[in-house]
């Protein structure tokens, strides 16, 4: 016969997984600071800029 299972423990256990993974796919998304974010875009700002000044016309 198989050991019981606390089906509250596994339940609970289960929604913090859940609640972890979501966390970290929102780290990944909005992690960055404001002053990070501004120089990032700047930085992809740059590059387009340098980018189409190295085109020919």
């Amino acid at each position: 016969m198989s050991a019981a299972i606390n089906l509250n423990k596994f339940r609970k256990a289960k929604a913090r997984a859940d609640k972890k993974a979501r966390a970290d796919a929102n780290v990944v998304t909005h992690g960055l600071t404001k002053a990070q974010k501004e120089n990032a875009s700047a930085e992809k700002k740059k590059q387009a800029r340098d980018l189409d000044g190295k085109k020919r016309k």
